[in-house]
């Protein structure tokens, strides 16, 4: 009978136990019903991200991305200018006006050069400042080139200013009839050794030079106006024509010229400018864009002559004259447009004429007295 009831209990027991699983079971498959099926994901479904990925803590510090640079950056400097001393021919003139607007236009700022202009207390220190290396470069005329490199002086021409001689045989009165007779007569004066070994020689023949009547040349200093206005002085074998008979002229003393054309020298550049064969190698690329800058000064001369004239006068007033003003238009035609250019026959004829005349015992090769920068 206890053992009849106790298996009842125990049946009971095992009844709840069942009924308690089964009810826990429905529930908990309530909750956990499978959501309802979502569409596949495309280009044009909606993100969604969960609120709580973008929940700091309290003691986080949110960083903002700028959209921009917080500062600009500091503006580099420009490199430091190549300085370059630049020694004149003379005294400061209209045949120089490329050098002036390369300057004053900022020309040679752009080529990274600061370039100083100098004007020498006596034209014929100019090349022997440049052979001791006191300068960087120099102003002269194709005949001294040609008679200084004879003598040893280290120097190259690198490029051509002007194209054609400024200066020329300034004769006081008019010419004669037996003109040529007239001029081996006269007393001369010269600035330089162009005029004293060769237009003199030229002027005056070897006969009449050893005869105890000949003058012996007088060297004026560069001061002709002076010399011929004294009256010692009859001609100046190397006179600025632009300048030197309006100068005389106003001093009520009348002149003619004669070109060197006139008494057989050749063609020759007027105004070139040279640098120290010695040092060419070295300082070739830094010539070269003192070059760049003077050609594009000549071109903006040509395509701009008034303005060029009224940048002059206003930043050199000495420059404001009646003889300048009037030599102007002339000068412009005789700038080289193409400074670095060398004539190779040009200079080889020049150095033909100096042996043929007596002055030079050889011909020197043109590679020694000039050069082309741009030309490998």
């Amino acid at each position: 009978m206890v053992r009849c009831l106790s298996g009842v209990g125990q049946l009971r027991f095992f009844i709840t136990i069942f009924c308690i699983f089964f009810i826990f079971s429905s529930a908990y498959a309530q909750d956990t019903d499978a959501p309802d099926e979502q569409p596949p994901l495309s280009l044009e479904s909606e993100l969604v991200v969960v609120e709580e990925l973008w929940q700091t803590s309290a003691d986080e510090e949110i960083e903002e991305a700028p959209s921009t640079a917080l500062a600009l950056p500091p503006p580099l400097e420009p490199p430091p200018l190549r300085s370059v001393s630049l020694m004149l021919d003379w005294y400061l003139s209209p045949q120089h006006a490329a050098l002036i607007v390369a300057k004053e236009r900022g020309l040679f700022i752009a080529q990274g050069l600061d370039v100083e202009l100098q004007t020498p207390a006596d034209p014929s220190v100019a090349i022997k400042l440049l052979s001791a290396g006191e300068v960087d470069l120099a102003l002269t005329r194709q005949p001294l080139l040609h008679l200084f490199a004879h003598h040893g002086a280290p120097i190259t021409r690198v490029a051509t200013l002007i194209e054609t001689p400024l200066t020329a045989v300034i004769v006081k009165g008019t010419a004669q009839p037996e003109n040529a007779t007239h001029l081996a007569g006269l007393h001369y004066g010269y600035s330089t050794q162009e005029g004293a070994d060769i237009l003199i020689r030229e002027l005056v023949p070897r006969s009449v030079r050893q005869t105890d009547g000949f003058l012996t040349p007088q060297s004026v200093h560069f001061n002709a106006v002076s010399a011929m206005d004294g009256g010692d002085i009859d001609a100046i074998a190397d006179g600025f024509y632009h300048s030197l008979p309006q100068a005389l002229a106003a001093n009520g003393i009348a002149t003619h010229t004669l070109h060197y054309a006139e008494l057989g020298v050749p063609r020759h550049d007027g105004l070139v400018m040279i640098a120290n064969s010695n040092s060419l190698a070295k300082h070739g690329e830094t010539w070269s864009r003192v070059i760049i800058a003077v050609e594009e000064a000549s071109d903006w001369i040509v395509n701009n002559p008034e303005a060029a004239w009224t940048l002059l006068v206003e930043t050199h007033p000495i420059l404001d004259n009646a003889s300048n003003v009037a030599a102007w238009p002339d000068i412009q035609r005789r700038m080289a447009l193409s400074p670095a250019a060398l004539d190779t026959r040009r200079y080889g004829a020049f150095e033909t004429y100096l042996l043929h005349k007596g002055l030079t015992d050889a011909v020197l090769p043109v590679s020694r007295v000039a050069v082309d920068l741009f030309t490998p």
